[in-house]
């Protein structure tokens, strides 16, 4: 991270990372029912319906609004325990969420006065930001991956960052009329510092956390960002998913405030690591209720197989740079031309193709190069 005493505009370092459907969230891997109008077993309605749904003894689903976000929701999850209750993720910190929020909790006995605990599986904005306010508001202890804290620096140091690091991905992706826009359409905004506070604990590595007489293990899986967690109940046989592992989309890969070598290795190495746990019922934090972890694990894992194979396919022309590849990609669920998408998602779109191609490269199936201006092409031998 470049930083020092830099005057003028301070980057958007918004964590808000999907305010809208991307490609990167890619619908239906394997289903014909997008996810907007998924049922989730709990509710036997839509997952987005209204209300505090259990999923397990002592265990409510409670989906809170995303204005902005194709996605509609973000599940979180209610454990009752003797001395308050702890939350899976918190929602996103707005008007709407929060009156939501008290409503369902009054319709199962409880006001957030009674939350002592959030356990929020990442950094990301539809996560985060209400567990940190109502953590500081009604005293309640926030846990974050350690892994997101450079993510939160960022922020906090934002009006020393002379540029968003986004920019430099996109260059380096060969998508610089991307860059050139996105630093346009980003320009002036300031995060809000107050949705962004350092939490309570950093979670950092596997370990269990007692709630109540419960006991659960979290569980890293660096992927989606570098301080993702899960969080499993061996003995009821749930599991946490957070955006790890969702039921009916992929999430983003590439596009973090920090970037990493290889996002879309550490995501499929992190997808592995949840397969070598018991099948357990999938508690997602977007889209319903499913029964089986490992079923899911699978097909993602073979999704971006898929999508490395086509990377490789699209090299066979000769080098390329992601944005190339990115070009010659179907995307979403519709298989939508890349040249259809906005810049949002164009942008989005390279970064996900990049982290193909360095996957592949550090597979070996490729190698790579760099311009002077540090562009990376990659190519087949």
């Amino acid at each position: 991270m470049d930083s020092g005493t830099v005057r003028g505009k301070p980057p958007n370092l918004d964590l808000d990372l999907l305010r809208r459907v991307s490609p990167n969230r890619v619908e239906a891997v394997t289903s014909s029912t997008s996810t907007a109008y998924a049922v989730s077993p709990d509710s036997g309605r839509y997952w987005t319906a209204e209300g505090a749904w259990q999923v397990a003894e002592g265990i409510h689903r409670i989906p809170l609004p995303l204005p902005m976000d194709g996605l509609k929701a973000i599940n979180v999850y209610v454990i009752e325990a003797e001395h308050g209750l702890t939350l899976i993720d918190g929602g996103w910190a707005i008007a709407e969420s929060r009156t939501l929020l008290e409503k369902c909790l009054a319709q199962i006995g409880f006001k957030v006065t009674d939350i002592t605990h959030f356990l929020v599986t990442h950094v990301h904005r539809d996560h985060y930001t209400q567990a940190a306010v109502l953590g500081k508001e009604v005293g309640a202890h926030v846990s974050l991956g350690i892994g997101d804290q450079p993510s939160l620096d960022l922020m906090v140091c934002a009006e020393f960052i002379e540029e968003n690091p986004t920019l430099g991905v996109l260059r380096s992706s060969g998508a610089i009329d991307l860059a050139e826009q996105w630093a346009a359409m980003h320009e002036g905004a300031h995060p809000d510092l107050d949705l962004w506070r350092y939490p309570d604990t950093w979670l950092d590595g596997d370990h269990q956390v007692e709630v109540g007489t419960r006991t659960i293990d979290a569980v890293h899986t660096p992927g989606h960002t570098q301080g993702h967690f899960v969080f499993a109940e061996l003995a009821t046989g749930i599991l946490f998913a957070g955006d790890h592992v969702l039921p009916t989309i992929t999430p983003s890969i590439g596009f973090e405030p920090v970037p990493v070598d290889q996002p879309l290795g550490d995501f499929m190495a992190s997808l592995t690591k949840v397969r070598g746990l018991p099948d357990l019922r999938l508690l997602p934090a977007h889209g319903p209720v499913a029964r089986s972890s490992h079923a899911r694990v699978d097909q993602l894992l073979a999704f971006h197989e898929e999508r490395l194979q086509l990377c490789v396919d699209a090299l066979v022309a000769g080098p390329a740079t992601a944005y190339d590849v990115a070009g010659t990609l179907p995307w979403t669920r519709h298989a939508h031309a890349f040249s259809t998408l906005d810049i949002f998602n164009s942008a989005l779109a390279s970064m996900e193709t990049k982290a193909h191609l360095e996957l592949l490269v550090a597979r070996g199936q490729a190698t790579r190069w760099v311009t002077d201006a540090g562009v990376v092409f990659t190519l087949t031998d």
